[in-house]
C-alpha cells in the first residue's frame, strides 16, 4: 500500500490497496501515526494523525475546493474515472457532488406547452352566454343549406352568438380542413383535404347578398396542397360579391400562400377593401405556436407586398396574448407591423380550445389591453381593437366601419371648407 498527496490534482489523499476495504485500511493507517507529509515535533504529538493530515489542507477545505477524501478505484476502472471526471467525492461513506463556482441565475422566458398547467383563477369575462336568438338560428340554417362553413364554428369562437345576432359572420372558404397544424387552432387538419367545392364562390356570394349587412369577412383554411394556395378561388368569391353588391365592404383574412407573389397579386387586385393576415404571436414564440411552414418574417412580407401592389388597401393583423410573451416583445411586434405599413392591429386573449392544444400561460388584464391600444395609436395605427374577447374578425364591421365613416366625414368637411374658400 502507498499513500500520496497532490495539490496539483486537488486530491487530498489518493489510496491504493490490493486487498480489503481501502477506506478502513487508510483510516487505520493514519490513526497508527503513519501519516504522510507531517512534520516532527512536540506540538504535533498533541494532535491526532487524521487531524494533522486534514489540517494541512484546511485553507483549501474551507474554500470548498476539495473534500476530506477523494478516491480513485484501485484498478483505475471506468466507473472510478467517471466519478473523478464528474466531480463526485466521498464524504462520510457517501458520494457527494463537488462544490462548483456560483453561476449567474438565468430565468427562462415563459412559453406555452401542450398539456401544461393552466392558471388557477379565471377572470370574470371568461364565461359567455350560450349562442341563441332568431337571427342566429336563421344564419345557421342558411349556412347549412348552402353547405358553407364559418370560422366562428370551426374555431369555437366565444363571440359567435353576439356576432351572428347582429348579422356578422366570417365565412370560411376552401372547405373545413386545413393543411397546417398550428398548436392553438381547433380546425381539423389533413395533408390531403378534399378538393374545393367549385360552387362555393357562387353560394357564398348568394348568401351574403341576401343578408342585410354592409360588411363581410371572408377567410379560409390553408391549402398548401393547391398550386396557388387557393388564391384564385378566394378572388372569384370576392369578385362575385362585388358584382352583386358593389356597396358592400369586404375584409379578407387570408393565408400567407407560402410567400407566393402571384397569389398575393391575384387577391390584392380582386376588389376587397381590407387585406388581413395574422402574425398570431410575438417573434420568439412563433415556433411554439404556429405550424413550421408559417413564420414571422413571411407574414410581414405578405402584408407589405399586398400594400405595395394595391396602395388603396387597408392592411390588418392580429396578435394573441397570454402565451408567455413579454410587454417588450409585444411592443416590438407592433413596431414591426408599423414598419411594414400595416394599418390595423387587434389584440385578444388566447383561450385553449381543447386539452390537446397549448395551455394559457396567463390571463392578460384589461389594463394591459388598454396600454397596448394607447401605445399603438401613438405609433400611427389607423385603428386598434384590444380586449380579452377580441378576435381578428370580432365586430370587424362595427369597429372598422365606424373608423371609415369618421375619416370620410372629416374628409368631406375639409373638401367643403376648401370649396367655400374658393367661392
Amino acid at each position: 500500500m502507498y499513500v500520496r498527496t497532490s495539490l496539483r490534482k486537488r486530491d487530498t489523499v489518493i489510496c491504493k490497496k490490493r486487498k480489503g476495504n481501502w477506506k478502513k485500511g487508510l483510516i487505520g493507517k493514519l490513526e497508527r501515526g503513519n501519516d504522510v507529509g507531517t512534520s516532527d515535533g512536540a506540538a504535533d504529538e498533541q494532535i491526532s494523525p487524521v487531524e494533522k493530515t486534514l489540517d494541512r489542507y484546511k485553507p483549501e477545505v474551507e474554500r470548498g475546493s476539495v473534500s476530506d477524501i477523494r478516491s480513485i478505484n484501485s484498478s483505475g476502472s471506468e466507473k472510478g474515472q467517471r466519478n473523478l471526471a464528474s466531480g463526485e467525492e466521498y464524504s462520510n461513506g457517501k458520494i457527494q457532488t463537488k462544490p462548483t463556482t456560483a453561476q449567474p441565475i438565468t430565468t427562462e422566458l415563459a412559453r406555452p406547452r401542450v398539456g401544461a398547467k393552466m392558471p388557477e383563477v379565471r377572470p370574470d369575462w371568461f364565461h359567455v352566454p350560450a349562442p341563441t336568438g332568431s337571427r342566429y338560428n336563421k344564419l345557421k340554417e342558411d349556412l347549412r343549406t348552402l353547405k358553407l362553413h364559418t370560422v366562428c364554428e370551426e374555431a369555437q369562437c366565444p363571440n359567435i352568438g353576439e356576432c351572428w345576432n347582429i348579422g356578422t359572420a366570417t365565412i370560411m372558404l376552401l372547405g373545413d380542413t386545413c393543411t397546417r397544424g398550428c398548436k392553438f387552432c381547433s380546425i381539423k387538419t389533413s395533408s390531403k383535404p378534399p378538393p374545393p367545392d367549385m360552387n362555393e364562390p357562387f353560394n357564398t356570394a348568394k348568401a351574403i347578398c341576401e343578408w342585410d349587412i354592409n360588411y363581410v369577412v371572408l377567410t379560409s383554411v390553408d391549402r398548401d396542397d393547391l398550386p396557388d394556395g387557393g388564391a384564385n378561388h378566394f378572388a372569384k368569391t370576392v369578385e362575385l360579391i362585388k358584382f352583386s353588391r358593389p356597396d358592400i365592404l369586404i375584409e379578407c383574412l387570408v393565408s400567407d400562400f407560402q410567400g407566393n407573389i402571384n397569389s398575393i397579386i391575384r387577391l390584392a387586385q380582386s376588389g376587397m377593401e381590407v387585406y388581413a393576415h395574422n402574425i398570431e404571436t410575438v417573434k420568439r414564440l412563433q415556433k411554439y405556436v404556429r405550424d413550421k411552414r408559417a413564420n414571422y418574417e413571411q407574414s410581414l412580407f405578405v402584408l407589405k407586398k399586398a400594400k405595395e401592389i394595391n396602395p388603396k388597401l387597408y392592411t390588418k393583423t392580429s396578435v394573441m396574448l397570454g402565451l408567455g410573451e413579454t410587454k417588450e416583445e409585444v411592443l416590438e411586434a407592433m413596431n414591426d407591423a408599423r414598419n411594414n405599413n400595416i394599418d390595423v392591429i387587434t389584440f385578444g386573449q388566447y383561450l385553449r380550445p381543447t386539452k390537446n392544444h397549448l395551455n394559457v400561460v396567463e390571463y392578460v388584464t384589461q389594463e394591459m389591453f388598454n396600454y397596448y391600444k394607447e401605445e399603438g395609436l401613438k405609433m400611427g395605427f389607423k385603428y386598434i381593437a384590444s380586449g380579452p374577447l377580441v378576435r381578428s374578425s370580432y365586430k370587424a364591421g362595427e369597429y372598422f366601419m365606424r373608423n371609415l365613416v369618421d375619416q370620410r366625414k372629416n374628409s368631406f368637411k375639409e373638401s367643403t371648407m376648401k370649396f367655400q374658400g374658393i367661392r
